[in-house]
């Protein structure tokens, strides 16, 4: 069976500001060496996924740097494999995902698959699309939308859309922007359908001047489609805050999370980067914390993680934070609580504290 996997970055959250000022959601760093993207395309790649589409609006060129050819994930090929497909008009509504797709009708009219998933870059869940289009089929459902019951922290911002279901599975409605609860079903922006049913629809949404998948083309038809649900019981952080990415990234300090999620059933690929193993130094002092290759520690780090090539001196002292690429901490500084993008710099003998929530310090900063 030929699947043609879409992820769709048209219409991303907004809840890490801090972080996405010069990158999309999908590429921000996650887990030490990776970026969120890299599950939907490691999830993609488990299923035998071939060929992949990815629909952005504005700030690629970090994506585009870090996807390449695809390689990680087996796309690199003659027949199929990525595509990087950017907004005809950046300027203009960033959410409307509808005309995005419009204009690549052909292209999907060419590819010889017969589903279409299509997926978010932002989830860091390990999905089987292999059963999810086997509960398609033997539901005989028009539309699989994927859904997975809250667990996340108490929020009151209405960010989430949250699926209604029948008894016999099928979705009844959809609330978009509610206020999640513990135990409600949220909607994973997540479907399987078959191509031509998606062709049909992006064609008549667009002729009526609609922009919004969800909104315009699933929601709008819940009564004339066989729409049915797909709850997924896997473990899936809900990150919406930058303290929610803060605690999903410090889950993977769990020896237990790491073997779930990077051992078992199948790995999350990433872009391979040649670097040498992390250098301990005689004055260095580690515990509970995930160093990267590359890095060079003389100081102490404690509950925190470390992405590639980060520098920690002679006595410097990094708690309950997440220092990515390349970040410098000086001889004699202390961080405690804080997130530092690519390439900061926390200067010699400087204190930062994330009090109330973690700090963020922006990529290239000096402090």
């Amino acid at each position: 069976m030929k699947v043609l996997g879409i992820i769709n970055l048209m219409n991303e959250k907004t809840f890490l500001k801090k972080l996405t000022e010069q990158r999309s959601l999908a590429s921000v760093p996650f887990a030490g060496r990776y970026r969120l993207i890299d599950f939907t395309l490691s999830n993609y790649r488990h299923a035998g996924i071939k060929q992949v589409a990815v629909f952005t609006s504005g700030k690629f060129r970090s994506l585009m740097d870090h996807l390449g050819a695809g390689k990680e994930w087996d796309l690199d090929r003659h027949n199929g494999g990525l595509f990087i497909l950017p907004s005809d008009h950046p300027d203009k509504n960033l959410t409307a995902d509808i005309p995005a797709f419009y204009n690549y009708l052909e292209m999907f009219r060419r590819s010889p698959a017969e589903f279409i998933i299509l997926s978010p870059g932002y989830h860091v869940g390990k999905i089987d699309y292999q059963a999810v289009i086997q509960q398609h089929e033997n539901n005989r459902a028009d539309i699989t939308v994927l859904y997975k019951h809250y667990d996340g922290d108490l929020i009151r911002k209405p960010i989430y859309h949250k699926c209604r279901l029948r008894e016999n599975g099928s979705v009844k409605d959809i609330e978009l922007y509610s206020i999640p609860h513990k135990g409600d079903p949220i909607c994973l922006e997540t479907y399987v359908l078959k191509k031509s049913l998606f062709i049909e629809m992006i064609a008549q949404c667009f002729q009526n001047n609609e922009d919004d998948f969800l909104k315009d083309g699933i929601k709008a038809h819940l009564d004339q489609l066989h729409i049915q649900g797909y709850s997924f019981q896997g473990h899936m952080p809900f990150i919406h805050s930058m303290e929610s990415y803060y605690a999903s990234n410090m889950e993977f300090l769990n020896p237990d999370m790491i073997r779930a999620y990077f051992y078992e059933q199948w790995n999350i690929s990433t872009k391979v980067k040649h670097e040498a193993p992390a250098k301990y130094s005689a004055t260095s002092n580690v515990s509970n914390s995930f160093i990267a290759n590359g890095c060079e520690i003389e100081g102490t780090v404690e509950n925190s993680v470390l992405f590639r090539g980060v520098s920690v001196k002679k006595g410097a002292i990094v708690r309950n934070s997440i220092i990515m690429q390349k970040g410098k901490i000086a001889e004699g500084a202390y961080v405690e609580n804080i997130i530092a993008d690519k390439h900061a710099r926390i200067s010699e003998k400087t204190s930062l504290i994330g009090e109330v929530e973690p700090k963020v310090i922006k990529k290239s900063e000096i402090v």
